[in-house]
């Protein structure tokens, strides 16, 4: 038998099981309730305690991990007061309207007011038979009420709970022992709250206190309404504010890894503590290209996307909600196992342009509420500028790439082609002087061979400077310890290289353009300021990475500094600048002639840092 029939056949079993406990739930309603009914007498004591029931029913009191109701000391006094009878009937309608105002689906509406009225008549039953075999004549009234209500309890919650256990084994999902753990402890719970308030109310209404009214009945069950109602409110803000901080967890993570190739599967890991879901399926779209990107839980990754599915796809730029998958699930719905039974579509949009689509599932009809579509609606878009960001990170990259490209070329075609133009001009005309001149070809031999050594040093220097960076093999600090190990046999310059803070993974191009500016500050301290010690500080910050380059030479006018620039093309002070402004950094140079120079660059840490691509700043040119 394969897999997909077995699902079939317990689904089917399962269905039949719970329309089985409605209909006789029901059938306990109609003939022992509606049938029975007499006319109640105090009829706003009942009207209040049916209030009170359906609002500890409509706000459950929230325990560890899960919520339960403590709604049994409310139906034990209903059951007291106004009979069996009167107590099914109000406590199935109850139950009724409370799940369906909660748009649980059609079958649960049913279902959950039938289960428990159906455990109640039969605790109800068993009860009262044992209370009939034992004498009562040496018991108290007090202790005949205790006892009685100890044995519905026992029987009501054990019937209720070995009902839900069936249902759970025989449905298709798998039903775990550390589930029926925490349902377990929560009924425990609510058990002993209940029997607690039961003791108290059978021993303060026997007790001679006169007639019971409103008042007294209000005053009694206020408390256990108050308890459950604040208690559920506060356990709803809780709840959002957990929403709210996982979204800010999970917006704040993606934005560092977006840049890294394991944004998905930190996406992937989270995904639950912002909207539970049992799958999960991502697409992007770029130039009307649809790509899947992952996919999680109860979906299929190995099916392609068909013409009509795109199409649907592309038409969809809102979010779109599917309650029953059998009867509509969308243009997705064939991604999805047929144990999903309901479907989120979230549209990636991004400035009117739809960029991807995020589809959530779960194993339930009608399980969305408005408050898991307004997270899916966050995190698509969270998703939408994450993406559209990390697209123009590579669109940047090929652009740079590209000017580097023409760069080098125009280095060649200005450089090494120039001299080996002029090279191969004065080999020509050496060798037409060379019978006649002698003199005037030896000279044009030497300029020409010494034209082609400059050539050929340029040419190794291009070489160079495509290798992989410095940075790039060892690390920025790595790096400039070299670099600074170097200078330091060349010359009897004291250099100091201080790191603070805890070092962190940084872009290629903001390590190559700190490791620039640095290289460029110490040999301009080496060759120009006659310093005798420089003073390098790398400072890794919350907010920024500041590198400090402080020497004691002999400090320039940066006036005239500036001036020279302009006139002499070289990497200086212009172009340590125009790097700066690459990443949005600052460059801050401090110096005075006869007082040394300081340089200071601080790096904007714009929370992407360990891409493998540039920085998020540099993407917004």
């Amino acid at each position: 038998m394969s897999h997909s029939v077995m699902i079939q056949k317990k689904e089917h079993f399962a269905r039949i099981s719970l329309m089985a406990v409605s209909i006789i739930g029901w059938w306990i309603v109609f003939q022992f309730g509606i049938l029975q009914l007499t006319v109640p007498r105090e009829m706003l004591i009942l009207g209040l305690l049916v209030l009170f029931l359906f609002i500890v029913e409509f706000y459950p009191l929230p325990v560890w991990k899960g919520n339960t109701t403590i709604s049994f000391p409310i139906v034990y006094a209903i059951m007291v007061m106004h009979g069996i009878a009167c107590t099914l009937v109000c406590y199935a309608f109850v139950v009724f309207f409370v799940n369906l105002i909660k748009r649980r689906p059609l079958r649960i509406v049913f279902f959950n007011p039938a289960q428990l009225v159906g455990s109640l008549y039969l605790g109800y039953l068993v009860s009262s038979l044992i209370t009939r075999l034992f004498p009562s004549e040496n018991i108290s009234v007090v202790e005949q009420g205790i006892i009685h209500f100890s044995l519905l309890m026992a029987f009501f919650y054990v019937i209720n709970n070995l009902i839900v256990d069936f249902i759970l084994l025989v449905r298709p999902q798998a039903y775990y022992l550390g589930a029926w753990k925490q349902k377990t402890i929560q009924e425990l719970k609510s058990f002993l709250i209940s029997y607690i308030y039961l003791i108290l109310f059978n021993v303060l209404g026997h007790q001679n206190r006169g007639e019971i009214d409103v008042f007294s009945v209000f005053f009694f069950y206020a408390p256990l309404v108050s308890i459950g109602l604040l208690s559920s409110i506060i356990a709803k803000l809780k709840k959002e504010k957990a929403r709210l901080k996982a979204l800010f967890s999970i917006s704040s993570e993606l934005s560092k890894k977006i840049a890294s190739p394991d944004w998905l599967r930190f996406l992937a890991e989270n995904l639950q503590e912002f909207i539970e879901v049992d799958a999960w399926i991502l697409w992007k779209r770029q130039n009307g290209i649809w790509r899947l990107r992952f996919a999680a839980g109860l979906a299929n990754d190995d099916l392609e996307l068909d013409e009509d599915t795109i199409k649907s796809l592309n038409q969809m730029k809102q979010l779109a909600l599917y309650h029953h998958v059998k009867d509509d699930g969308g243009p997705a719905k064939d991604f999805f196992d047929k144990e999903v039974r309901s479907l989120v579509y979230a549209p990636l949009i991004f400035e009117e342009e739809l960029v991807g689509m995020f589809v959530f599932g779960r194993s339930r009809t009608k399980s969305f509420s408005e408050e898991d579509m307004e997270s899916a609606a966050t995190l698509a878009n969270q998703l939408a500028v994450l993406i559209k960001t990390k697209w123009l990170f590579a669109e940047q990259e090929k652009r740079l790439i590209l000017e580097e490209r023409n760069r080098i070329a125009r280095d060649i075609h200005d450089g090494v082609a120039q001299s080996l133009a002029g090279a191969i001009m004065n080999l020509e005309t050496a060798h037409r002087k060379f019978t006649k001149m002698p003199e005037d070809s030896l000279r044009l031999m030497v300029e020409s061979t010494a034209k082609l050594r400059g050539s050929l040093k340029e040419v190794r220097e291009s070489i160079y400077a495509l290798r992989p960076y410095p940075t790039e093999r060892v690390g920025l600090h790595s790096a400039m310890s070299t670099k600074i190990e170097a200078i330091q046999k060349e010359t009897s310059l004291a250099i100091y290289l201080e790191k603070r803070g805890p070092e962190y993974q940084l872009s290629p191009m903001v390590e190559k353009i700190i490791f620039d500016i640095f290289q460029e500050s110490t040999q301009n301290a080496v060759k120009h300021a006659e310093a005798s010690e420089i003073d390098i500080l790398v400072s890794y910050q919350k907010e920024n990475i500041l590198l400090k380059v402080k020497d004691n030479g002999k400090g320039f006018s940066l006036f005239q500094a500036m001036i020279k620039a302009r006139n002499h093309p070289h990497f200086g002070i212009l172009h340590m600048n125009e790097a700066a402004e690459k990443i949005q950094a600052t460059l801050q140079v401090d110096s005075k002639e006869g007082a040394g120079t300081e340089i200071t660059l601080t790096v904007p840490r714009m929370g992407i840092e360990g891409g493998m691509m540039s920085d998020k700043a540099y993407a917004s040119r």
